[in-house]
C-alpha cells in the first residue's frame, strides 16, 4: 500500500497532535475522512485541519471503501466497540490508549485481530520517540548495573468532575487515563510482565480512581512502582526514575519530550546529562 487513506473518529482534542500534525508530515499518509456524533462540530473540524471529507455518522466512515485506517481516539468504554467494528470492516486500526474498558475486551478484539491481516495499534506515540529508546537503551546497557527498581509516575491536574474522564460508564478514572503510561514505561523499562503487590486507590466518586498507587513484582526479583493521578496534591509529576545497583536514571517528561525533557545518569559519585539527537533539549 503506497498511501494510507486515513478516517478519524470523531474531532477529539487529541487528533490534531496524534494524527492530524503527523500526517501532513509523513509521506504515504492522508487523512482524508472524519465522523462525528454531532456533525456541525465535524463540519468545523474538518474546515480548520482541511479534512476533505465530513461522513454522516461513525459507521459510514469505517464502511468507506475510500479509507484504508480508522483512528480511534473515542472515551475509553467505546474502544472494543468501533475497533471491533473497523476490523470487521476491513480497516487498520490505530486506538488511542487504554485500548480497551478491560481485559476481557482486550483479549476479545486482540483475537479479532490475530484472524485477520490487518494492522491494529495502541497509541502509545511515546514509544517511538527516540528519548523513550534511549531510556530503555541505557537501563538494559548495563551502565546502572543490576537493576532494582523502577518508579513511574504520571499525575497531572484535572480539577474537572464533569470531564468525561471521571465517568465511570466510559470507564474513566486515573489509571484508565494517564496511568497507561506509568504502567506502560515501567514494563517498557523492564522489558517484562509484573505483578501487583499490593495498591492503593483515592476515589472521586464511586468506582472512579482520581490517585491510585501501585507495587509491582517482576520475575527476576526487580521491584516498580507506580503513581498516576488526576487530582491530588501533586499536581504535576511526569518521570521514571531506574536505580540498579551502580547508579540512578532518571527522566522527566518521557511520555511528551517533543515539548522538552530532561535525562540525567548519576553513577560513581558523578552525573551527566544525556542529550537525544532529534529531541527537544530542555
Amino acid at each position: 500500500m503506497e498511501q494510507v487513506r486515513f478516517g478519524t473518529l470523531g474531532a477529539a482534542r487529541i487528533t490534531p497532535p496524534a494524527l492530524v500534525r503527523p500526517a501532513r508530515q509523513v509521506a504515504g499518509v492522508d487523512l482524508v475522512a472524519i465522523a462525528a456524533r454531532d456533525r456541525a462540530r465535524a463540519d468545523r473540524f474538518a474546515e480548520k485541519h482541511a479534512i476533505p471529507r465530513v461522513l454522516d455518522d461513525y459507521a459510514a466512515l469505517i464502511e468507506d471503501p475510500g479509507v484504508d485506517a480508522v483512528y480511534n481516539p473515542l472515551p475509553n468504554g467505546l474502544h472494543a466497540e468501533w475497533t471491533s467494528r473497523a476490523l470487521e470492516a476491513g480497516k487498520h486500526v490505530l486506538c488511542e490508549k487504554p485500548f480497551t474498558a478491560n481485559a476481557t475486551e482486550a483479549e476479545r478484539v486482540a483475537a479479532l485481530a490475530a484472524g485477520t491481516p490487518l494492522v491494529v495499534m495502541e497509541a502509545f506515540h511515546y514509544r517511538y520517540h527516540p528519548v523513550a529508546e534511549r531510556m530503555r537503551q541505557i537501563a538494559q546497557s548495563g551502565e546502572l548495573g543490576e537493576l532494582r527498581r523502577i518508579e513511574t509516575s504520571m499525575c497531572i491536574p484535572l480539577p474537572l468532575p464533569k470531564d468525561i474522564r471521571y465517568r465511570y460508564d466510559l470507564a474513566g478514572g486515573a489509571v484508565m487515563d494517564v496511568g497507561c503510561y506509568a504502567i506502560h514505561m515501567n514494563r517498557l523499562v523492564a522489558g517484562a510482565e509484573p505483578e501487583v503487590v499490593s495498591a492503593r486507590a483515592k476515589t472521586v466518586k464511586p468506582n472512579v480512581d482520581r490517585w491510585v498507587r501501585a507495587e509491582l513484582r517482576y520475575p527476576d526479583g526487580l521491584s516498580g512502582t507506580m503513581t498516576c493521578a488526576l487530582l491530588s496534591t501533586t499536581l504535576l509529576k511526569i518521570g521514571v526514575k531506574i536505580t540498579g545497583d551502580l547508579g540512578t536514571l532518571t527522566v522527566f517528561n518521557p511520555t511528551g519530550p517533543q515539548m522538552g525533557y530532561r535525562m540525567t545518569v548519576r553513577t560513581g559519585g558523578s552525573k551527566r546529562r544525556v542529550r537525544v539527537e532529534g529531541a527537544k533539549k530542555q
